[in-house]
């Protein structure tokens, strides 16, 4: 199959696959997110209450794992813990579903693989004695599909076309088109309804993801593991080969930091609108206060509605050859996540012992996702373009895991938020994050000459 031309062409001039991909992507994260948004509040209100908590198997093994690390963990830091490990964990295991693609079972039956597997752990989770086995399940799950899904929109695209960036940035859409409409239907169901309507939602909406994938598979190019030949695949990597891949782990490093101070949003983020947030909206057709949950869908829905914005700015600054480097995107990146935990500091002190406006919290999304999409979409685009071809989903797997070590160093850093006054707990989220951009700058220009991007 020929890549990127005008006769598959259907979605804003790209190719038929990026509209499946797309649309399995969207699937995927409503599942992903739509249990997310639930998972702390979930473990807070309910699962790790007295009376609960000892018939999850495995937990108090963890739990006394954990302590042995951390000292005593009451509900609240515990919960951030797993929180952490999980989202961590889902953000390891691609570097092993990558190595599997690329040597053994190809992006797209490692893709099905993952997805089948992400399904029946939403559905696990309707058994609460099986939580942590089900947790277990959607991060292999997660591993396998994450990397080898992101790779095939990259092999939609010849080496050199330009229209590979936006693409990532199409597809970036459609990630949070899911994640936008996954706390507002699984979100509300499992917080107003019940816990286990929610995560079977998530569960149906990964179904639904592997179906349309099984259906497009005919439109996908082959697998990059197809195109690269035995004696290829068998040379060793080039000294430039070597200098990429180091360029892209060296950038990873504060990356990892960025994803740590972002990840917020669905722990301790969470907490602030339960706890500390005034809620309560009344508009002309209703009134009432806005459900917890909901705060998890301003993000995702900024970044499609910023995103436009956002492509336009940067073909007008390409116009004029002043459009930033990947490595300096990434550092305004960094500094968009600071920026955005500072409006929280002054929210904090603005509210004192009292509740803060629901604005607050709308300013920090707004500045938050102007941060991301100079980040992630960017990076994901980046790894597809100066990979290795024999090893595109392993190092896939390797960015995606700056999100592995960043969600377990979430977890660390929001085991402080009961502890902590407020604005100084945002403090430290915004000097972390500030710190990530700051070392990011300092490697911009000898990355860009190995990178070349």
């Amino acid at each position: 199959m020929s890549r990127g031309t005008a006769r598959d062409s259907d979605l804003f001039g790209h190719p038929r696959g990026l509209t499946y991909l797309f649309t399995v992507e969207m699937w995927e994260r409503f599942s992903y997110y739509g249990m997310k948004a639930l998972l702390v509040l979930y473990m807070v209100k309910h699962l790790l209450q007295p009376g609960r908590a000892e018939n999850v198997v495995g937990l108090a093994a963890l739990k006394s794992a954990l302590e042995t690390v951390f000292g005593p963990l009451d509900v609240q830091p515990f919960s951030s813990h797993i929180y952490g490990l999980y989202t961590g964990l889902v953000y390891f295991t691609p570097v092993l579903g990558g190595i599997v693609a690329d040597h053994w079972l190809g992006q797209r039956r490692t893709v099905v693989l993952g997805a089948a597997l992400m399904a029946f752990g939403h559905f696990l989770m309707a058994f609460e004695a099986l939580f942590l086995l089900a947790l277990f399940v959607l991060i292999l799950g997660n591993g396998a599909f994450k990397p080898n899904i992101s790779t095939q929109v990259g092999t939609l695209y010849a080496p050199g076309d330009p229209r590979r960036d936006r693409a990532f940035s199409v597809f970036y859409v459609g990630i949070n088109l899911g994640a936008f409409f996954a706390p507002l239907v699984a979100g509300t169901l499992g917080e107003e309804i019940g816990w286990h309507y929610g995560f079977t939602a998530a569960g149906i909406g990964m179904t639904i993801g592997l179906a349309i994938y099984l259906y497009a598979s005919r439109t996908l190019p082959p697998d990059v593991r197809s195109q690269v030949s035995a004696e290829d695949s068998a040379k060793p990597f080039s000294r430039d080969e070597w200098r990429a891949m180091g360029a892209l782990i060296l950038l990873a490093i504060p990356v990892t930091f960025f994803w740590a101070t972002y990840e917020q949003q669905g722990n301790t983020i969470a907490l602030w609108a339960d706890e500390f947030t005034d809620r309560t909206i009344n508009l002309v057709v209703w009134s009432g206060q806005i459900p917890v949950t909901w705060f998890q869908a301003f993000n995702p829905f900024m970044i499609f509605a910023f995103t436009p914005f956002v492509l336009v700015l940067w073909h007008a600054q390409a116009s004029r050859g002043r459009e930033p480097s990947t490595a300096l995107k990434m550092a305004f990146g960094c500094f968009g996540v600071a920026l955005a935990n500072l409006v929280l500091v002054a929210a904090a002190i603005s509210a004192g012992s009292g509740k803060a406006s629901w604005l607050w919290l709308t300013a920090y999304f707004v500045v938050l996702t102007v941060g991301e999409l100079y980040l992630s979409p960017t990076g994901l685009s980046l790894v597809t373009k100066v990979a290795p071809a024999r090893a595109v989903s392993m190092m896939m797997g390797v960015w995606l895991g700056t999100s592995f070590t960043g969600n377990f160093i979430a977890g660390y850093l929001g085991s402080f938020w009961s502890t902590m006054d407020k604005d100084r707990f945002f403090l430290m989220i915004a000097i972390v994050a500030a710190l990530a951009g700051c070392a990011i700058l300092l490697f911009v220009r000898p990355l860009q000459r190995v990178l070349k991007h």
